[in-house]
Order: structure tokens, then sequence, then C-alpha cells
């Protein structure tokens, strides 16, 4: 079996399937590091706001943190170095600078392949689940794909009680998109957030754009892993034609 049979063989045994998989209906997108070019952004400003406060932080915690909210990556930041929770003043200061640094470093575009991996499922529903809350990105998103995603069909950090790794955000996406789990693709780019699709029940694709290698993404359930958005936009058509009929 090639890789494609194992992994879709693997999805229908967590799922209890015997027969084939329903139609796939909707592919529910994560943003940084699978839209757009962001997370070198995000790292560095992450980075610069936990030193200034006295809390020690790596450019690849900032990958390992991605997809919770920014209030619990502050909180698991005070946790590990400080060996206490922040109070709501530190969580607010800190946040606040660290969108300032963000809106001063992203330059980040939309990554290659993007738009080619969007045409490839044109025909389904596109949602975007993203732990971000951050404006300047949540309003690039209509100005750079232009009628593709709207705001009733997506998922922030600021409308889930617990962010990724939970399920939540990820289970409110299908509920967006009226599908049952069976029924759906996520593409996801971060360990937190491959674990949150996975406890969701969805066929889950990584696409490795960061720093980490690529067990931190299967390692925590991810059933393909593909090198870029552009490797991913090349093997959709043959993964939507087997989606059915294995």
């Amino acid at each position: 079996m090639d890789r494609y049979s194992l992994a879709l063989a693997r999805y229908r045994q967590e799922r209890g399937l015997t027969a084939a998989l329903p139609a796939l209906r909707a592919v529910l997108f994560d943003m940084d590091g699978v839209l757009f070019d962001s997370m070198p952004a995000h790292s560095r400003s992450w980075v610069e706001a936990a030193h200034s406060v006295g809390l020690e932080m790596q450019p690849e915690d900032a990958y390992w943190y991605e997809g919770q909210t920014g209030s619990y990556t502050i909180q698991l930041l005070y946790e590990r170095c400080l060996g206490r929770k922040p109070s709501a003043e530190e969580t607010k200061y800190l946040y606040e600078l660290k969108t300032e640094l963000f809106v001063r470093y992203d330059g980040g575009g939309i990554l290659e392949g993007v738009p080619e991996v969007l045409a490839a499922v044109s025909d389904l529903g596109r949602l975007v689940v993203t732990g971000s809350s951050q404006p300047t990105l949540l309003s690039r998103l209509e100005t750079a794909f232009p009628g593709v995603f709207s705001r009733p069909l997506m998922v922030t950090g600021k409308d889930v009680k617990q962010g990724k790794p939970f399920p939540e955000p990820y289970l409110m996406g299908l509920e967006k998109a009226g599908v049952a789990p069976e029924e759906a693709l996520v593409v996801e780019n971060a360990p937190m957030g491959v674990e949150a699709a996975v406890a969701a029940g969805i066929f889950t694709i990584a696409v490795n754009t960061g720093l980490l290698p690529d067990s931190a993404l299967s390692d925590r359930g991810a059933h393909l892993v593909f090198p870029s958005m552009k490797a991913l936009a090349e093997a959709l058509p043959e993964l939507r034609r087997r989606w059915t009929m294995e």
C-alpha cells in the first residue's frame, strides 16, 4: 500500500468505518504557517516580548505553542519560567506588546502553493480555524483571498473557551460548516493544531513550514505530512480521487 492508502486506511480504522469514506464536503485551514508566511514574525515577536519581561523563550518554542490562544501561551510561559500563573495585567501587557511587535515585523505574504491548494478544493466549503486574534491577519484574509473565506465561517482565538490542542476550535468549525468529521479535511502546520484536529476526529494533513522536525507533527497524529503547501497542492488531486474509493 502507498502512503495515501495507508493514511486513509488508518483513518477509517480510527473512526471505526468498514466502508469507504463519505464524500468530502469541507476543508478547514489553519492560518499562520498554512495560508500566510507569518510564523517567522510571530516567533520573533513572542521571543522579544517574553525576554522583555524576564521570561525565557526560544524561536522554536513559538512553533510548539502555535495554535493556542495568546493568553494560554502566556500562561504556559509564566508557569514554565516563574512557576506561577500571570496576573490579568501581566497577560494584557505581554499580549499587547507581542501584537505591537508582530505588526512591526510581519511582512509575510501568501505561502507558495496556497492558491493552487484553494483551487483544488474550490468545490468544497473552505473555512479558517485559527488560534490567532491578530486583527491585521484576520482582515488580510479577504484582501488576499477575496470571496474565499467569510467571517461567519471562521473560528478564531476569541471564539473558543479552550483553544488548540483541545478539539473545540475544530468541532466548532465542523458545526459552522455543517459537516461530519468524516466529511472534512484539516490542513495544519503546528503540533498543537494537529492534536486538536485529530481529537475532533478529522483527517489531518500537516504541512511542515516551520522549524520543527516532521516527527513533531506525525507523533501528534497527522495522517499525512507534506514539506510545503506546494507539495500538498500537487498531491491533492490524487488524494481526493482515493477518498471515496478506498
